[in-house]
């Protein structure tokens, strides 16, 4: 699976961290940055992945900040994006199973790298469940276009 991959300067030592468990996983990571410590604004990097996504570049993305929060609102910004804030590995699988989710949201400075391993994978390994959940993804797209003028 090709993956977007991007961190503001608050998530990129968790950034680093996933990229090469994702190739170990025999997944292709698209980094779109950031590549310093140096402050930076997450919203550049949340529209960067979401984009990717939306666009069709990448098949899923994960978006990286402090606590997730920032990126998160960036990302779910770009139209078709269902970005989930993880906290855990139930939230991760039910963001998928019933969500579809297409964008994983991880806050580096409230999660441990052993924790945010086990949501990466529990993340990509879980497919979407569709019957009842895809009619509340289509009202969810259907709320997206009503407001997207």
């Amino acid at each position: 699976m090709k993956i977007a991959i991007g961190s503001d300067h608050g998530g990129l030592s968790l950034k680093e961290v996933i990229k090469p468990f994702l190739v170990e996983q025999g997944h292709e990571v698209v980094d779109f940055g950031t590549a310093t410590t140096d402050s930076c604004d997450y919203p550049i990097y949340g529209e960067r992945v979401g984009e990717a996504v939306s666009f069709g570049d990448c098949e899923r993305g994960i978006a990286i900040c402090g606590t997730g929060l920032g990126i998160s609102m960036a990302v779910n910004k770009v139209p078709g994006i269902r970005g989930a804030l993880c906290t855990n590995e139930f939230m991760a699988e039910m963001s998928r199973a019933h969500n579809d989710a297409n964008v994983l949201v991880l806050g580096a400075r409230v999660l441990g790298e052993g924790l945010a391993l086990r949501i990466v994978a529990v993340w990509l390994a879980t497919e979407f469940a569709g019957d009842r959940h895809q009619r509340r993804i289509d009202e969810i797209t259907a709320i997206e276009k009503k407001y997207s003028k």
